[in-house]
């Protein structure tokens, strides 16, 4: 990118495991922050999974990172964090309440040695209630949430396909520290501040709308509930492929429908005249357009649709997202390299989308470089004597697989 990142000389300090914590250090990354991931010494983050950075998942979440590898049972390992902290902005971390006070490192231990720093802190449940020390994964924020009511039939919940919570609590949580480092540099005194979410909180970003139709309608909001007041319909083609319609209120738009389909009988059809009509008269529209659908393939569909004007796009796999021409124009990836392929961030600026590096870091690959930031090359080499930090002897050249038994 020609243009200076935003987040160019900010510094981020990571303790965070699996997703929501590392993905909200890599778009922080990905905005040019320098981010230092601090990892157990013994097998790193959860998400490498044994085998270093041959793990996509891990790669995804922490490409263009540093890694610390310290022992945060040791005194002295936490010692070494404290000491570091001056040097950075933020400090992230996504482990259940209670636990980073146990190391030592609450807010009001970090703020103590550090009073600018952004402190963002994601949990599962928040830090009180009934719900406090439950374990938290993904599914759970997913079903506490609601997501999984309303993205069903009602009475026939069924697991979604991707990690819904984790993503948007890794989001939520990087919307927080924007906000923090915007309001201490509008601050004269620079204070820094304690940024919070979880899985429950950071789900009701996009519950908003149903709950909103809960209280607008007192009815329980399902997977069908919305349809007809969004006027959208997913419909099979003859090609099998499918099309998704979004009409919403503009007459317009269900004119042109009906217009593409050969159905103008359809627009003065008492049960289909007026947005209302077709809001009451939803479930027999229904068949309707997915008989008519039928009849043509997917891509006589789309080129009708378009010379019509009317709001619709294919459903795509991932595969077919992945190679598609506006995912292309959009630059949306990084060209594929040893089998990963890593998103970009969802922004551009001036035009321009963020590149992110492929290379994810070893365990521990940058604990000597960053420990010596703050102690001299004798103390760090007794660190590492004592086991208190570790250094990655791997090198880029080399197999990855070598260096699981850490």
């Amino acid at each position: 990118m020609s243009r200076k990142l935003p987040l160019q000389g900010i510094r981020v300090l990571e303790a965070g495991a699996y997703i929501s914590g590392p993905y909200a250090g890599a778009m922080l990354a990905s905005l040019g922050a320098d981010v230092v991931k601090i990892e157990p010494i013994k097998g790193g983050d959860a998400f490498r999974r044994g085998v270093e950075v041959d793990s996509r998942y891990f790669v995804q979440y922490n490409a263009g990172k540093r890694s610390l590898a310290v022992d945060l049972k040791k005194p002295e390992g936490i010692r070494l964090v404290k000491a570091l902290l001056p040097r950075f902005d933020v400090f992230i971390e996504n482990s259940r309440p209670g636990k980073m006070a146990q190391l030592g490192l609450s807010y009001e231990d970090c703020i103590a040695v550090n009073p600018s720093l952004i402190y963002s802190s994601a949990s599962g449940f928040g830090d009180g209630g009934t719900y406090r020390d439950r374990a938290a994964y993904d599914s759970m924020g997913q079903s506490m949430g609601g997501y999984y009511s309303i993205m069903n039939d009602d009475g026939a919940p069924r697991l979604t396909g991707t990690c819904i919570a984790d993503l948007i609590t890794a989001v939520t949580a990087t919307m927080g520290v924007l906000a923090g480092l915007v309001g201490r540099g509008l601050d004269p005194d620079r204070k820094g501040i304690l940024t919070q979410t979880s899985l429950l909180e950071a789900m009701s970003t996009i519950t908003i709308d149903a709950m909103t139709q809960f209280h607008e309608t007192g009815t329980t909001p399902t997977r069908q509930s919305r349809h007809p007041q969004a006027q959208n319909f997913c419909l099979m083609t003859a090609s099998g492929g499918s099309i998704t319609l979004h009409l919403s209120s503009s007459e317009k738009f269900w004119q042109a429908l009906a217009n593409a389909m050969g159905r103008s009988d359809l627009i003065d059809d008492p049960r289909f005249r007026k947005y209302y009509d077709r809001m009451a008269s939803y479930f027999e529209l229904k068949p309707i357009l997915e008989a008519e659908f039928l009849k043509r393939s997917q891509a006589e569909w789309e080129e009708l649709l378009v010379s019509f004007d009317v709001p619709f796009a294919p459903v795509l796999t991932m595969e077919e997202l992945a190679t598609d021409p506006q995912t292309r124009w959009l630059d949306l990836l990084e060209p594929e390299r040893d089998g990963n392929v890593l998103v970009r961030p969802p922004w551009r600026f001036m035009g321009e989308r963020p590149r992110r590096e492929f290379d994810a870091p070893y365990i521990g690959e940058h604990s000597r470089e960053v420990s010596l930031e703050v102690h001299s090359v004798q103390e760090v080499e007794q660190l590492l004597k004592d086991g208190v930090i570790h250094q990655s002897v791997m090198e880029r050249s080399q197999t990855p697989l070598a260096a699981v038994a850490v």
